[in-house]
């Protein structure tokens, strides 16, 4: 049942990316709105691909929450990266592509943001891609997966199990000196608690 579950999610977000790739064609991009439109629906695909895992069920059932060390460590580097082509190639002139473009030759990458420039539709994608896998699942509580109720935890006992015995303590000191089947360290302990007792 997970692995159907997480299969037909999977589908099923594809075909919403698919769609908003299609819708992204659709839009003329030779303003700077219509540019933006292109490249937020084709980012927004990549959220849809990213959050059909969230969706899928494969972390915890819960409710999303955003990891902020993913956020800074992974999405951050990567918005500046994107976002510096993506502003660096709009077709109209604004005070963002013309400081971005001044800076760009200042720094000498130049050639390496043009050639970018040729596939910013993929970084539009892969940014909304790694936002995506910024989120995680913070686990349902008490209910698992479709509301159904998780099994109660064991409580773990405090002190040695009530056949730990003087006698049963003898057994196992002699078990070790025949075979070695049980390990040092309970030895050790056993013999601490003889002596305290």
């Amino acid at each position: 049942m997970y692995g159907l579950t997480r299969g037909t999610v999977t589908l099923i977000c594809a075909a919403v990316a698919g769609f908003l790739v299609w819708l992204a064609t659709q839009v003329n991009e030779s303003t700077n709105g219509g540019y933006w439109a292109v490249y937020g629906l084709i980012a927004a695909a990549g959220l849809v691909m990213a959050s059909s895992q969230l969706l899928g069920g494969w972390t915890k059932w819960g409710w999303p929450r955003l990891s902020v060390n993913v956020f800074l460590i992974g999405f951050l580097p990567v918005l500046v990266a994107a976002g510096w082509v993506l502003l660096a190639t709009q077709p109209d002139p604004s005070w963002f592509r013309d400081h971005i473009r001044s800076w760009t030759g200042d720094i000498g990458l130049t050639g390496l943001v043009g050639d970018l420039g040729e596939y910013v539709s993929v970084l539009a994608f892969g940014l909304g891609l790694v936002f995506g896998f910024t989120f995680d699942t913070t686990g349902s509580g008490a209910y698992g997966p479709f509301g159904r109720r998780r099994a109660e935890p064991v409580p773990a006992e405090a002190g040695p199990p009530p056949e730990d015995t003087a006698t049963a303590r003898e057994q196992r000191e002699a078990a070790v000196r025949d075979d070695g089947a049980v390990d040092d360290e309970t030895v050790v302990r056993d013999r601490e608690r003889t002596r305290s007792d």
